[in-house]
């Protein structure tokens, strides 16, 4: 089974992330995760992204939005997380603005390992004091060590 860890590094969790709105977040990922592997292409990643967006808001509620997609020539599942600067308007189920931004990235094919993935972030973000400590961190290195100190506990 594919661990959260596995697929986030410390130099993908940024804290202090300036975050505008929803398109610009989104535009933020898609540069991060180009400029980090150059065979995926920025655009790509943020009209998959938009296109899913279209689908529902990823915004699950308590200032959290899991934003996702599949992803031609993506390789392996790649995740993301971002503490943003300001909470932004991401048409939340609660309606609450997001603060903390954990991205997925799959491959085309990759539909159980996908759903996984989904449940476990989704099962770490649900514990209050998981979201406590990922606002409270200063740092990208203490941001990435929040959610390998919240899966061993899983």
């Amino acid at each position: 089974m594919i661990r959260l860890e596995d697929i986030l590094t410390p130099g993908r969790s940024l804290v202090n992330v300036p975050g505008g709105s929803k398109k610009r977040a989104l535009e933020y990922i898609a540069n991060l995760v180009a400029r980090e592997m150059p065979d995926l292409n920025q655009q790509t990643i943020f009209e998959n992204l938009i296109a899913r967006e279209k689908l529902g808001s990823t915004g699950f509620g308590n200032g959290i939005a899991i934003p996702h997609c599949r992803l031609p020539g993506c390789p392996a599942p790649i995740s993301v997380l971002l503490r943003l600067d300001a909470p932004i308007d991401f048409d939340a189920i609660d309606g609450a603005p997001v603060d903390l931004l954990f991205v997925l990235l799959v491959p085309e094919a990759a539909t159980d390992e996908h759903l996984q993935l989904l449940r476990q972030i989704a099962s770490m973000l649900d514990r209050s004091e998981v979201r406590e400590r990922l606002r409270q961190v200063e740092s990208s290195e203490a941001l990435y060590q929040v959610v390998a100190d919240a899966q061993k506990s899983l």
